[in-house]
C-alpha cells in the first residue's frame, strides 16, 4: 500500500467529517478507510484523528498535516492534468463555490451543462453567499458576482453583470413622481439583506459623484429570488441582478427605473488561488463558462 493512497484516505475522511460519511461517498468500506488512516499514523508516528463513538476531530498534528497534504495532492493532480493530451477527458473532483442566487437562477444551468459534457469529472458545488477562503477550505475556484477588488487571487471575467431597479407597471402607476432615485425613500422597497449596505441604495450622477438613498419596505430577505417574487407581486421596488430579472423585464412584467444612475463596473468572475500550474479542469471550466455566457 503506497503512502499517497493512505494520504488520500485521510483527506477524504476529514473532508467528509467522518469515516462512515467518507465510506458512503467513496463506495468503500469504513474498515478499509480506518485501516489506511491507522497505517498513515503508524508511518508518521503521530495521532492525526481523535476517534470516539460519537465524536470526530483532528489533533493539532492532524490539522497541520491536513493543510500541507491537501496542497501536495493538489500539486500532484495538477501535474497529472498538465500531461493529459485531451482536456475533454477530465477526471477527479472540481470543488466550486457559487453564490446561491447564481445557482437558483436560469444561468445556474451552465453548471449542469458542464457536468453533462464531462461525466468523468465530479463537480462539487457549494452554494452559499459568503466569500469562502479558497485555500483554507480546499476550493479549486469560486464564481463571484461583484465589483472585483484586489484580494491576492487570480480572476478571469466570465461576463458583464448589471443591476436593475425595477417594479411592476401597476406599482409605478400607483406611485407617481418616480423621476429620480431620491424618490425611492418615499415608496415601499424590497430589501435584499445580503447587501453590505442593507437598506441603503447607492447611485451615481452623470458626473461620477455618488449619493445614497435610505429605503424601507415590507420585506427584508437575504435572497434576490425571494425579492423578485415580492416585486412581481407588486409589493415594492427591488434592486435585482440582471440574470435574475432579465426575462421578467423582457416580458414587461417588470419595468426598469433609474438604471442610468447605477454602477456599470460589476462582473461575474471566476476566482482561483494563485498557483504555479493552473489545473486543466479549472482552465476548461472557466473557458466553458465564458463560451456559455457569450451565447446568451
Amino acid at each position: 500500500m503506497d503512502t499517497l493512497t493512505r494520504i488520500r484516505a485521510f483527506i477524504d475522511v476529514v473532508d467528509a467529517e467522518g469515516f462512515s460519511a467518507a465510506a458512503r461517498k467513496l463506495g468503500r468500506s469504513k474498515a478499509l478507510l480506518s485501516k489506511y488512516v491507522r497505517e498513515l499514523e503508524d508511518e508518521l508516528g503521530a495521532l492525526l484523528l481523535n476517534r470516539t463513538t460519537r465524536q470526530f476531530s483532528l489533533t493539532e498534528a492532524g490539522k497541520t498535516y491536513y493543510r500541507s497534504a491537501s496542497e501536495i495532492l493538489k500539486e500532484i493532480d495538477e501535474l497529472a492534468d498538465l500531461v493529459r493530451e485531451n482536456n475533454t477527458d477530465l477526471k477527479g473532483r472540481l470543488k466550486v463555490s457559487v453564490p446561491r442566487t447564481f445557482v437558483d437562477a436560469d444561468v445556474g444551468h451552465c453548471l449542469i451543462d458542464f457536468a453533462k459534457l464531462h461525466p468523468d469529472l465530479s463537480l462539487e458545488i457549494m452554494a452559499e453567499d459568503r466569500f469562502v477562503d479558497l485555500v483554507e477550505e480546499g476550493f479549486d475556484l469560486a464564481i463571484r458576482v461583484t465589483k472585483l477588488e484586489d484580494s491576492g487571487l487570480i480572476a478571469r471575467k466570465i461576463t458583464d453583470f448589471g443591476l436593475n431597479i425595477c417594479a411592476t407597471p401597476e406599482f409605478i402607476a400607483r406611485h407617481k413622481g418616480l423621476e429620480h432615485p431620491t424618490a425611492l425613500a418615499n415608496v415601499p422597497c424590497l430589501i435584499d439583506s445580503n447587501s453590505r449596505r442593507k437598506g441603503v441604495l447607492r447611485f451615481f450622477e452623470p458626473d461620477g459623484s455618488s449619493f445614497s438613498v435610505q429605503v424601507s419596505g415590507p420585506i427584508e430577505v437575504n435572497s434576490p429570488t425571494a425579492t423578485l417574487r415580492g416585486a412581481l407581486a407588486g409589493l415594492g421596488v427591488a434592486l435585482l441582478p440582471d440574470f435574475v430579472a432579465r426575462k421578467h423585464i423582457e416580458s414587461g412584467e417588470l419595468v426598469v427605473l433609474f438604471n442610468e444612475y447605477l454602477p456599470s463596473d460589476r462582473g461575474i468572475y471566476a476566482v482561483y488561488p494563485h498557483r504555479r500550474h493552473l489545473p486543466a479542469k479549472v482552465r476548461t471550466f472557466v473557458d466553458f463558462l465564458q463560451a456559455w455566457f457569450k451565447k446568451l
